[in-house]
């Protein structure tokens, strides 16, 4: 199998001590196996990943750094913090490319249900197996202040807490003030604007 390593050590030894702290990712066999992207795809995806993570893993201040680089007018800060969060579900403070590559395989390549899915556990950053209104007022104005002045249109305090109570109304079914995935799920799949209203796909990698 192909293995995706790091750079061959030297004769001075500098480089056997840095590899040490560098995480070899699995062969592209077994990505390829595990996720929807074909070899290729993985070849690049791990260059770009290296380019940034020179050591294999990915910490959140790395994170924040990439959307700030994309999204200069706005606080990339709480957005991918939350990002952060849904790649690092073990709360280990990295992520190495194996995780990274599964999610954003479930988010682009995956089907409508791996996609809200990946979606709900955004919202519900805690792990609790639930979102409130509060977790959604959380992402929403993550996202507004992300775009920053490219957010359009561009919303208060009272527009976006209008906006939330509009969105968790539709999801809370039950009327009990959380909603778990099997009622997201359902809600999100009939009810196409309540995606569109949430403001994550468009902005999520």
């Amino acid at each position: 199998m192909e293995k995706m390593s790091p750079t061959q050590n030297d004769n001075t030894g500098a480089e056997t001590e840095r590899t040490i702290l560098r995480y070899i990712p699995e062969s592209i066999d077994y990505l390829h196996s595990v996720t929807k992207f074909s070899r290729e795809e993985l070849k690049t995806l791990y260059r770009n990943f290296k380019n940034e993570c020179p050591n294999g893993m990915v910490n959140e201040e790395t994170l924040k750094n990439i959307y700030g680089q994309f999204f200069p007018d706005g606080d990339s800060d709480a957005y991918a913090h939350l990002v952060f969060k849904s790649f690092d579900r073990g709360n280990s403070g990295v992520v190495n490319f194996e995780r990274f590559a599964i999610g954003l395989s479930r988010l682009l390549r995956g089907t409508l249900k791996d996609r809200l899915r990946w979606t709900f556990e955004l919202y519900d950053a805690k792990g609790l197996g639930y979102i409130t209104k509060d977790d959604v007022a959380t992402i929403v104005r993550s996202v507004y202040k992300l775009l920053g002045s490219c957010a359009q249109p561009q919303l208060n305090d009272d527009d976006v807490t209008e906006h939330v109570d509009r969105v968790f109304d539709k999801l809370d079914l039950n009327r009990v003030g959380k909603v778990e995935f099997d009622d997201f799920y359902e809600v999100c799949t009939k009810d196409e604007s309540v995606v569109l209203s949430m403001s994550v796909f468009d902005h999520a990698m």
